[in-house]
């Protein structure tokens, strides 16, 4: 008969591995796509201790020495002493994107939280005063409370209820209905975070265990699943800040991680958790058939994924119908773009067809624009004398005019006799914007025939060969059309990446976001300022400041290749150097603020170096230093001002 305990045991051990994957796979997601931003690089340090913490749990179950086991019990304690902090952070960093930024009390209080967890750490490690012996229990083991555990748990608790403050602080601020529900999500989801790890074994769960197994069991599965579904939810929430993709590709590629990532793997463990669950219900030796399961299960689960993705994706992550069939007419146009080597393929199999048609070995196939003739694709054995030059040549002679017409064309093909060749026009059917019109040449059908032309009008190949040149015509007509489709596609790239990240910024920061341009009249511009500075050399705060979205950055952006960091850069040292005096460097009154600039951001000098060097106190040089940024904002203003909003 089946044990209830042993099935809920097994259960249990495979939602901790579950979790431990979950918390893996979404600390490397937010590692590999949002490692930048504020918010995530908090969510990390409590990704981490998550992962530390149910890790150490699955170790400590299968070690079979008591000393490794108490090892790695000590882990999961330092786990469980950082999440407090990691979670005030975190809501700290939160409530700051909203809008809400640190005035010196939030900061102050989670690095106070840090050091009590520090503290914590060592007092487990060198005393009994938190945690004292090692319990072992047939499945589990815990370390026993010890005197302060209780005042561990009330600053626990604290620090738990502070964050959740925060957290819902954050929430309020959200007026969009997106970014209230993804909040919303991450108001639930990161509470639950903190209360599944609180080490209740050490107060009352010891006692439940033997007195009570079966309630122990379920109450330790429900928070288990609920905190890997809180991992996923959290870094779904998180997943948009700071991001200036749009959401439906966000959402995909989240999605796609959790296909491919925790749920590959976590049914995998369970595959081998059930395989060997079952070789000791019925005393049979199956451990052969363990890498069985595993690998049926990944192909068969990799097969699921395969088929449901893309039909998930548009159905819930692209919108509208209208939304999925945009959508759907761009994917389409990636997956069967005719690039230059399809292009060439294709000629070389219509130019082939031709000079099988017409009992021939040699042929050509070339693209005509701007006087210029590149030879496409040739076959046979017969070279061409000096190639697109002399083709060149023969277009440009009276004989045959590129624009013009042909006197000399009686046949229907257009065709004409160039040292050998029959030379058949391919011209344009439509008309591709106005780069190109009707009827003008874009290509050249060559075939090496030596003889009167008019012999194959009368032939019973003249209606496949003419087929032929029809299909060569499509194809470079296509490319052209493409051609126009990229150019428009450069044009409207930069300003819709613009848009992007002025709506993701706008979806939690609000006004500030939508009216960065606007400096004069922005009561946060000057902080902006300073914090660009103060990260002039790289950082979060550089390439996620607001200033990104000014015009003089984008059209500052086009002489460094599109970067626009460096673009802001040099708006700022712009600034900076429109303020130096005149004349040789001096330390006196008049280059103050220069030099208070130059030296502390430019040259990246610490503040008593640069105090020391201008002969003033810090508190002066900080008061100097509010002066100065202020002058580099009216300076950035006026550069605004003078911009006209166009990339150049």
């Amino acid at each position: 008969m089946i044990d209830l305990i042993s099935v809920l045991s097994v259960l249990n051990q495979f939602v901790i591995v579950a979790v431990v994957i979950t918390a893996i796979s979404m600390l490397l997601y937010t590692l590999t796509f949002n490692l930048r931003d504020r918010v995530a690089q908090a969510m990390n340090i409590l990704l981490a201790c998550v992962t530390l913490i149910y890790l150490s749990d699955v170790v400590a179950s299968v070690a079979t020495q008591k000393d490794v086991a108490r090892i790695w019990l000590y882990c999961q304690w330092a786990g469980i002493s950082m999440v407090p902090a990691g979670y005030l952070h975190f809501s700290d960093a939160l409530l700051a994107k909203t809008g809400k930024p640190s005035r010196g009390r939030r900061r102050t209080l989670v690095y106070i939280t840090y050091f009590l967890g520090l503290c914590a750490i060592g007092l487990a490690l060198l005393t009994g005063l938190v945690v004292e012996k090692m319990v072992v229990n047939t499945t589990i083991q815990w370390f026993s409370p010890g005197e302060w555990f209780s005042l561990f748990s009330v600053v626990f608790l604290i620090a738990t209820l502070t964050a959740a403050i925060n957290v819902y602080r954050a929430f309020m601020r959200c007026l969009t209905r997106s970014t209230r529900r993804r909040l919303g999500y991450l108001v639930i989801s990161s509470l639950a975070v903190p209360i599944g790890v609180f080490p209740y074994l050490m107060s009352v769960g010891g006692s439940i265990l033997q007195n009570h197994p079966t309630f122990f069991w379920i109450t330790s599965l429900i928070a288990n699943v609920a905190v890997s579904v809180a991992l996923v939810s959290m870094t779904y929430s998180v997943a948009f800040f700071g991001a200036p993709q749009p959401d439906r590709v966000i959402k995909g590629r989240l999605f796609q991680w959790i296909l491919r990532g925790p749920i590959v793997a976590s049914l995998s463990a369970g595959a081998y958790l059930f395989v060997r669950w079952m070789d000791r219900m019925i005393g049979l030796d199956l451990t052969l058939w363990v890498p069985v399961a595993v690998v049926g299960v990944v192909l068969l689960v990799q097969y699921a994924i395969t088929v449901i993705r893309l039909p998930v994706e548009q159905q819930f992550f692209y919108g509208n119908s209208s939304d999925r069939d945009d959508v759907k007419r761009l994917q389409m146009l990636g997956d069967r773009l005719l690039t230059t080597g399809d292009l060439r393929q294709f000629l070389e199999s219509v130019l082939a067809a031709a000079c099988d048609v017409l009992h021939i070995s040699s042929g050509f196939v070339a693209s005509v624009g701007y006087n210029i003739a590149r030879i496409e694709v040739e076959i046979g054995s017969h070279a061409l004398p000096t190639k697109s030059d002399t083709l060149v040549s023969f277009l440009n002679s009276e004989s045959y005019k590129i624009d013009g017409d042909n006197s000399a064309n009686n046949n229907a093909l257009g065709t004409l006799e160039w040292d050998g060749y029959w030379i058949i026009p391919l011209r344009t059917q439509t008309i591709i914007r106005h780069s190109t019109e009707q009827g003008a040449l874009m290509g050249i059908l060559g075939l090496h025939m030596p003889g009167l032309i008019s012999d194959v009008h009368l032939s019973e190949e003249f209606s496949t060969l003419q087929t032929l040149v029809e299909r060569a015509t499509s194809a470079l007509e296509d490319r052209l059309l493409q051609v126009e489709v990229f150019r428009a596609m450069d044009k409207l790239l930069p300003q819709v990446e613009e848009l992007q990240r002025m709506r993701a910024a706008a979806s939690y920061a609000g006004t500030s976001a939508l009216t960065a341009g606007d400096l004069a009249d922005n009561p946060d511009a000057a902080e902006w300022v300073k914090s660009a500075l103060g990260h002039f050399w790289g950082g979060p705060r550089l390439s996620e400041s607001p200033l990104m979205t000014l015009n003089v950055v984008r059209q500052t952006q086009a002489h460094h290749q599109g970067n626009a960091v460096n673009a802001l850069r040099e708006v700022l040292k712009k600034a900076i150097e429109e303020m130096k005096p005149e004349g040789q460097r001096r330390f006196t009154g008049e280059w103050l603020l220069y030099n208070i600039l130059e030296l502390k951001f430019l040259q990246g000098l610490k503040v008593r170096d640069v105090a020391l060097r201008l002969s003033v106190s810090e508190a002066d040089l900080y008061r100097k230093q509010r002066v100065a940024v202020d002058e580099v904002l009216k300076r950035i203003a006026q550069m605004e001002g003078n911009a006209d909003g166009t990339v150049r």
